[in-house]
């Protein structure tokens, strides 16, 4: 057994290092209906919009049933409440993925992460507030998508550009 160790090390590292290091191994179509086979980066930034909208669809049905002022009276907001708990446990693992992808640029690690909190933000703001008039609610709803398009592009924008360390590599190479 022990001559056959070190080809069963070789193996096994061979299997655990093949595998896509940027790969989401199991990828909930449910939030990335489009991003499946994508790398844990584009799931995330897939999921925020659509986890978004799906609750923000619930919170309609719940307005439309119980009116803007009865939304979140007694357990009428509970449907809304669900889907946000719901989802914020489903996004756990893209976004740990998007974050472990994002590793080697700093602003790209920063930019996950402040899209997350953007997403945080814009759930906990579904809640309509007191004295609010339907259409405010709807325009301040709605408002979140802008955001994260922009935050999406600036993000993609970082995954497309070479790492920092690559540029000054270049540069340095150059001037020999």
């Amino acid at each position: 057994m022990r001559r056959h160790a070190p080809v069963l090390a070789s193996l096994a590292a061979a299997f655990f290092f093949s595998q896509p290091a940027s790969a989401l191994d199991k990828v909930d179509p449910y939030i990335c209906p489009t991003k499946t086979a994508a790398s844990g980066l584009e799931c995330f930034l897939e999921a925020v919009p659509q986890t978004y909208t799906m609750c923000r669809q619930i919170k309609s049905i719940e307005i439309i049933e119980f009116g803007l002022a009865g939304a979140q009276e007694g357990v009428h907001g509970a449907k809304t409440e669900y889907c946000i708990d719901k989802h914020k446990l489903l996004i756990v693992r893209p976004y740990q993925a998007a974050l472990r992808e994002s590793a080697q640029k700093k602003e790209m690690v920063q930019g996950v992460r402040k899209l997350y909190d953007a997403w945080l933000d814009s759930l906990a703001g579904l809640v309509p507030k007191a004295q609010e008039t339907d259409e405010t609610y709807k325009e301040r709803v709605v408002r979140p998508y802008a955001e994260f398009g922009e935050q999406i592009r600036a993000i993609r924008a970082m995954a497309e550009a070479p790492a920092a360390s690559t540029a000054k590599a270049a540069k340095a190479s150059k001037r020999k």
